[in-house]
């Protein structure tokens, strides 16, 4: 998973990599119902060895979850931490034979073709201006047809509704020693959120055909597509 302040994306550090497996759970509604619904999704058009591209494979709980469940899949990963990336080589350590990763953005990626890719609660931390040629590249790299899914944090961008929910979000993931008003600032400022319409506009003008919505959890909105 990657990071981003103002214009430019920065990887997350140590620290934040120590304690990444803790936070997702916590965070995201639907965690685990999650990465089996993108399983499913991605396993009906991706035959039992196939290759799939985890773009923010970083602290591995997606990989992990993929490669339970597709014992004759291929993975690789990118994501720019090297310490995001020994936290997933940690988790996903009994599948690491079928496990490749590479530090860098998207254009670290090999070309593929992949049967299909995946991009995990990351697109929020790639700037507005970044993110269409990320997708293209992600495009690209997939052999016509293949799924593409994609979840992160969406919703409207028009006041009040913003406000309300990044107090939603903060809210649902706050912990005892969760400083409510710092959280709020970091989202507000820290992070490049976009309204689902102009998420599901990008996706389609970075060449994905038929995207669907599938996911739905409080201010995360997850979407299916195809090369």
């Amino acid at each position: 998973m990657t990071g981003a302040t103002g214009d430019n994306v920065i990887a997350f550090n140590e620290a934040h990599a120590t304690s990444y497996a803790e936070g997702p759970p916590r965070q995201v509604p639907g965690f685990t119902d999650l990465h089996r619904m993108t399983s499913m999704l991605l396993a009906e058009r991706v035959a039992s060895h196939g290759r799939v591209l985890v773009l923010g494979a970083g602290g591995g709980l997606e990989l992990k979850a993929l490669a339970d469940d597709h014992p004759g899949w291929t993975f690789t990963g990118v994501d720019p931490s090297a310490d995001m990336l020994r936290v997933a080589e940690r988790i996903a350590e009994r599948h690491s034979a079928r496990i490749h990763l590479h530090e860098g953005y998207i254009d670290a990626a090999p070309a593929g073709p992949f049967d299909g890719a995946t991009c995990l609660l990351t697109l929020h931390f790639i700037p507005r201006d970044q993110r269409l040629e990320t997708l293209r590249q992600v495009h690209r790299r997939l052999v016509p047809g293949a799924p593409f899914i994609a979840a992160h944090i969406s919703f409207s961008q028009s006041e009040p509704e913003r406000s309300m929910w990044i107090t939603r979000h903060v809210a649902f993931g706050r912990t005892a020693s969760t400083n409510l008003e710092s959280a709020k600032r970091a989202i507000a400022t820290k992070l490049s959120i976009l309204s689902p319409e102009a998420d599901e506009a990008l996706l389609r003008e970075a060449g994905f055909s038929s995207v669907s919505l599938f996911y739905a959890g409080l201010s995360f909105r997850g979407w299916v597509g195809y090369a």
